[in-house]
């Protein structure tokens, strides 16, 4: 079996899970709801505050599946109670970052500010204080939504590896160059 899949996910309290016909998980919490659909070779049954996935052979896909959705529904359950964070750190002379509601200004060392619309499902805050790197904090229920929207605006200018500037994760290590200087 697989080690992931065989794991059942503990439904805490305050959270409601339920699974239709169709194969589509709803969680429910205090923070929201959200929805997953799983493939209909895993069967998924809730029970005794569980979730159980089982598989019917023990093919590669349906291995692969088993873990996928045991990991998806586990993160779901997470989400609702406790919901993730993300936050870019923003490394270079003259970059900024602020946004009004769910609009994110970035001004990124270009000739022109990036306009980025980040979906309504996140909640999105930029700080900016003296002598430190702009910060951008990115919330949500969704952990798969916000790493997407996160890897996007890091897209916009990924860190450089001869200073580091650019758009990085807070606490991301680089991996520095030396320069044509150290070769001689």
């Amino acid at each position: 079996m697989s080690r992931i899949g065989k794991n059942p996910v503990a439904i805490l309290k305050g959270v409601n899970v339920t699974v239709d016909s169709d194969n589509v998980i709803t969680v429910k919490g205090p923070k929201g709801e959200l929805k997953q659909t799983i493939d209909r070779d895993i069967k998924v049954e809730v029970k005794d505050n569980k979730v159980e996935f089982t598989r019917p052979t023990d093919q590669i896909r349906h291995k692969a599946m088993h873990g996928l959705y045991r990991a998806l529904v586990n993160n779901m359950v997470k989400g609702v109670t406790d919901g993730y964070v993300k936050k870019l750190e923003l490394v270079g002379v003259g970059f900024k970052a602020s946004n009004q509601g769910n609009l994110l200004d970035l001004s990124l060392g270009y000739s022109h500010n990036i306009i980025f619309e980040i979906p309504k499902e996140l909640k999105v805050a930029t700080a900016q204080e003296k002598g430190k790197n702009p910060i951008i904090t990115l919330e949500s229920i969704d952990k798969q939504l916000l790493g997407q929207v996160a890897a996007k605006i890091r897209s916009l200018r990924k860190p450089e590896p001869y200073k580091g500037k650019g758009v990085k994760f807070e606490g991301e290590i680089l991996r520095r160059k030396a320069g044509k200087s150290a070769g001689k």
